[in-house]
């Protein structure tokens, strides 16, 4: 056997095609392109808006049980499926969403795939793209600006420096900044206060790009923000700043989605990129309803687990957005069921049908919560090596045993053509099996009902626990005319739970909501479970010490 090539070294072979040709598969002319070199551009406003009365294609989200160090490959499986479409000649698309920076540098690597099913061109992707995290950052870092320059400036409003709820933001893991003071100085810099920094995935501008149907629905959502009280406990919004028509000048441009191309030149639509751990997880509506305007079949993903990812994509994006999705592909791996089993990492190699029947658990529980949204699902394990077939057999008799259907997918190692038993199912699926989605609560019960339903019907939980704080917010953003929102869980991606260590399928517990705030503009309420922070750290040894790049400007490091 020869060497098994990097990711990165993958992509750099790839034979990339101008993305005018990528464009024109979906009868995308390059006159409603803006292009960013030869292999990246962004679709018009114009074609949006001349492709509206298009017939919807078909719908299918990808998701995955609780991610471990085993990996899964969830956004492999996304791209290779969409190449497989390719290579059975469908019109189809892959709808993702953009990598931050954070992770690329920190411990988790970028988001274009793996093997032979990516996105390119990866580099590009993996850093700064289009600008559209770059616009987004401007923009939540202008409105905050704003806000301190009005308080300087005489504070009009009566804004409370000790109720200020608006965050800056950076596309970066650094803790050091989560909790911070400000205006330190003389008089001229700024009243001393504290602050806060979250990653630019968690911005509220984010959830708002990623929700926004047009420029005019934009400029109301980001009026909406509700940035502080007053002295009298009143919201400040980012409208009572005049901050809006700034901010959209930012956001011009971050609203159009971005096309590139499969290593096999199958479109993709790559568009925002908020974090399903901590904020709604799922790219924007703008990119997704183009691509269902555009193609045939659409196949985008939801980040994490389906916990999260899945969860946020039904309840908060489908039910926002009016849509329907047509199938899920729930992906797995032997190796990560039988981490969830109590394997450690090192010894996952072996076959072990004891580990795997332990931790096969965890995979039931996302198949019985997506099946409560009433959609088709297709389990398709992601294949390595050292699987067996007496543990992908069982696997496979699992799933069908539970009313799923099943496909193996080989795309990291075989691209498209490792994905065509995977795309058969699904297009058997499609024309077998109707959706009768529908979200698993309704807008009328209150945030607590949301929250505990959430964590009992998804999570297992028994039940939910407080803090004071999250109960005094809860009946103000109540009081306050928020009661109909949906509820954004921001929860380890680890566990089921709320607690990273409680792996495979954990009962006996309650999820402990420790606080709460309103992402008023994004139309949403947000949840804080457990430890989980909106800004993240970089490990002991980050992936930056490992990138960099060449004399004649290669990248290296990447993955």
């Amino acid at each position: 056997m020869g060497t098994v090539k990097s990711d990165i070294e993958i992509a750099q072979e790839a034979k990339m095609i101008p993305i005018e040709q990528v464009a024109a598969k979906l009868d995308i002319a390059a006159d409603d392109l803006e292009f960013y070199g030869k292999y990246k551009a962004k679709l018009s406003d114009e074609l949006i808006e001349r492709t509206k009365n298009n017939p919807d294609g078909k719908l299918v989200l990808v998701t995955a049980i609780n991610p471990t160090p085993a990996g899964e490959g969830k956004t492999t499986t996304s791209v290779g499926l969409g190449e497989a479409f390719g290579k059975l000649n469908k019109k189809a698309v892959i709808a993702l969403r953009e990598p931050s920076l954070g992770p690329c540098f920190g411990i988790k690597g970028g988001a274009a795939g793996g093997g032979y099913a990516q996105v390119v061109p990866m580099e590009d992707l993996n850093l700064h793209f289009t600008g559209d995290f770059h616009a987004i950052t401007s923009a939540n870092n202008l409105l905050a600006a704003l806000l301190d320059n009005h308080i300087q400036q005489g504070n009009e409003l009566g804004i409370d420096p000790r109720q200020i709820i608006f965050k800056r933001c950076l596309d970066m893991n650094d803790r050091v900044l989560r909790n911070i003071v400000v205006g330190l100085g003389n008089k001229m810099d700024g009243m001393v206060r504290e602050d806060h920094f979250q990653i630019t995935v968690a911005s509220e501008i984010m959830a708002i790009l990623c929700l926004a149907e047009d420029m005019k629905d934009l400029k109301e959502r980001l009026g909406n923000i509700i940035v502080a009280y007053n002295f009298s406990g009143e919201p400040v919004t980012a409208k009572d700043l005049k901050a809006v028509g700034a901010m959209a000048a930012l956001l011009k441009d971050a609203m159009k989605p971005n096309i590139i191309q499969t290593l096999e030149n199958t479109p993709a639509i790559v568009h925002g990129g908020p974090f399903a751990n901590i904020a709604h997880g799922c790219n924007s509506v703008r990119a997704t309803k183009a691509a269902m305007k555009l193609a045939d079949y659409v196949i985008t993903e939801a980040g994490f687990g389906a916990d999260l990812g899945a969860e946020k994509f039904f309840d908060i994006k489908c039910r926002k957005a009016g849509l329907k999705p047509d199938a899920v592909v729930l992906v797995a791996t032997v190796r990560a069921l039988k981490y969830n089993g109590g394997v450690p990492k090192n010894e996952l190699g072996g076959e072990n049908l004891e580990a795997l029947k332990a931790g096969i658990v965890n995979l039931e529980k996302h198949i019985e919560n997506l099946q409560k949204y009433r959609v088709p699902v297709v389990v398709t394990l992601n294949s390595f090596i050292t699987d067996t077939k007496a543990e992908t057999d069982y696997v496979e008799k699992f799933c069908k045993d539970r009313g799923c259907e099943f496909a193996l997918s080989e795309v990291w190692e075989k691209g498209g053509e490792g994905g065509i038993a995977l795309a058969e199912k699904v297009l058997e699926t499609l024309e077998t099996k109707k959706s009768n989605f529908k979200p698993i609560y309704e807008d009328g019960l209150s945030l607590k009902e949301k929250i505990e339903t959430v964590a009992k019907e998804i999570y297992g939980a028994d039940g939910v626990t407080y803090s004071a704080a999250a109960n005094k917010e809860l009946k103000k953003l109540e009081e306050l005319g928020m009661g109909d929102f949906p509820v954004c869980m921001a929860k380890t991606q680890y566990s089921l739970s709320d607690d990273p260590a409680k792996l495979g399928r954990p009962t006996g517990f309650t999820v402990n909501v420790r606080d709460v705030y309103a992402s008023a503009g994004a139309g949403f309420v947000v949840a804080i479970n457990g430890s989980i922070m909106t800004m993240p750290g970089l490990p002991k040894t980050p992936a930056a010490y490992g990138i960099d790049v060449d004399d004649s400007g290669k990248i290296t490091g990447l993955f």
